[in-house]
């Protein structure tokens, strides 16, 4: 049976005539995954659900000792922050430079190199342990600021922006998920992620963006509404284990003033309109910082919950956010197949059927949209089917809506696991382009070196194996807890237990397929990126 498996198994993993690419999850490893799915699955269908809640043991990580000072300071003390800010945005501009300027050469480039390989991946796998960190040094947004309210640090001058309220139609974060598709379009199809030149103009642009949204809307329009990199990190972050909560929440009750939202003379208010007494989200959380400065009694701090606890209990389902996770889920898998061998034969063999030529930019936008509409398709057809058997009092929206959740952790952990790769090879020779930004009298990586990037990861392959298996096992494992709670939240209270597991069955499908999808991703050789 076991040589049955490994044959099966082997069959399933396409092996490319030609090309330098990196190898994946070995059958071993494979058959391990799928055995400890089987364990999770049998054991989400037979624990109880309880009715939901959310746990108050929350600690405040400023009490630890040693390091409780330091996650203190850093968002209690400007100089900490706006000195970081100043760094970021100074190699953003050194990107920028070097992008116009340097070699075209993306190996060689510390735009393409700093930008793709290694800062997409830290900043998604930082989400876990800082939450939405990264957005209160984000160089977009300080550059911005600085441009139109003239400040460093302290808050500007109501007359800088015209500070107009954002129109109703945009008071969601569908600009996001539109934008997100646009430069997954641009990355991908257009091939900006190996063009320099092109990284840096997609870097400016993201710039003007967020001054013009600074000059014309109110706070920071463009960090709630539009940003997909920060509406990305931001919904990564719900499943984050820590948060900025109140240390002690009657103080909000009593509190009269509500600086953490208005602000004071010299701090700015919240840049997402956020009440820290009311808040139970990270989504919308910047981590900048400004509710910590102002607050007078100094109640803001860092919690420690549980993982996933958010998503599990605490957050809203709102439609928008529902289809920006399931627009997410949809572009991190279609992301996994571009870098497939196999792709691009499907690519060139639906050019020459439709008469495509040059770049077969058609062809590949055709195959980006059959590809999110399927996944977007089986998920439809899962909630209906949970809505028919589950004989929910909610409508269907409301279902959608709610179980959306549930598919976050699917798209974290293979968006980590599948950079993962990228990130433990394509680094070689990183502080090469870091002492030499521009590429300047460099020459394309040779052969040999490429194969070296292939064969010596900076971790060993078996020890990548691993990290990768363990992201997948707890992806799903927490997409099933998640998934069970919000059906038991959406369905009629007299719903009896064997009619539970009914409508659980069709999400429990989907999210066992979606990540089997993602392990068969894994498994696949995966082309370098540079």
């Amino acid at each position: 049976m076991y040589d049955f498996l490994v044959e099966f198994i082997n069959r399933l993993i396409y092996v490319p005539s030609e090309g330098m690419v990196h190898p994946g999850l070995s059958v071993n490893w494979v058959l391990g995954i799928i055995a400890v799915m089987l364990v999770i699955v049998t054991r989400s269908l037979v624990i109880s659900t309880s009715v939901s809640t959310i746990t108050h043991s929350q600690f405040n990580l400023s009490r630890l000792p040693l390091i409780g000072s330091f996650f203190s300071m850093i968002i209690s003390k400007p100089w900490l922050l706006l000195s970081l800010r100043i760094f970021a945005a100074g190699v953003f501009l050194l990107v920028i430079y070097a992008g116009l300027f340097g070699t075209p050469v993306p190996e060689r480039n510390i735009a393409t190199v700093l930008t793709w390989t290694v800062w997409w991946s830290a900043v998604v796998i930082s989400v876990f342990f800082v939450g939405s960190a990264w957005c209160a040094i984000c160089p977009w947004d300080a550059i911005a600021s600085w441009l139109v309210r003239r400040k460093l640090w302290r808050r500007g001058d109501a007359s800088a922006s015209l500070s107009i309220r954002v129109p109703r139609i945009l008071r969601t974060i569908w600009p996001a998920l539109i934008m997100f598709v646009v430069l997954t379009w641009l990355e991908l199809g257009v091939g900006v992620t190996t063009s320099p030149y092109a990284t840096a103009l997609m870097a400016l642009l993201m710039v003007v963006l967020a001054t013009i949204s600074l000059a014309f809307y109110e706070r920071k329009a463009f960090c709630r509404y539009f940003c997909a990199v920060g509406r990305t990190l931001g919904a990564y972050s719900a499943m984050a284990p820590i948060a900025l909560r109140p240390i002690d929440n009657q103080v909000c009750v009593d509190c009269r003033t509500l600086e953490c939202y208005h602000g004071t003379k010299e701090i700015e208010p919240c840049p997402t309109h956020l009440l820290m007494g009311t808040l139970s989200q990270n989504t919308y959380c910047t981590s900048c910082g400004a509710c910590t400065q102002s607050c007078p009694h100094q109640n803001v701090g860092w919690r420690l919950r549980g993982v996933g606890e958010e998503i599990t209990y605490a957050s809203r389902p709102h439609t928008d956010e529902a289809w920006f996770i399931l627009g997410l889920v949809a572009l991190t898998i279609f992301h996994g197949f571009t870098m497939m061998p196999y792709w691009e034969d499907w690519m060139r063999q639906l050019a020459y059927l439709i008469g495509d030529s040059g770049q077969i930019l058609l062809s590949f936008t055709i195959g980006m949209v059959l590809s999110i509409s399927v996944t977007v398709f089986l998920y439809i057809f899962a909630i209906k089917l949970v809505h028919f058997l589950g004989r929910s009092t909610h409508n269907f929206q409301r279902v959608f809506n709610a179980l959306a959740f549930s598919l976050l952790p699917l798209a974290f952990t293979y968006h980590i696991a599948h950079n993962l790769n990228h990130l433990v090879r394509e680094a070689h020779g990183f502080w090469g382009v870091v002492f030499n930004p521009l590429g300047t009298d460099t020459m394309p990586l040779s052969m040999s070196e490429i194969h070296m990037r292939h064969v010596t990861p900076l971790l060993n392959n078996e020890l990548v194996f691993a990290l990768q298996a363990t992201l997948v096992l707890f992806g799903f494992w927490l997409a099933l807890r998640i998934a069970r709670q919000r059906l038991f939240d959406v369905l009629a209270p007299a719903t009896s237990r064997q009619l539970n597991i009914m409508a659980f069955g069709p999400m429990l499908i989907f999210i066992s397929g979606f990540s089997l999808v993602n392990l068969w991703l894994l498994m696949q050789p995966m082309i370098m990126r540079m």
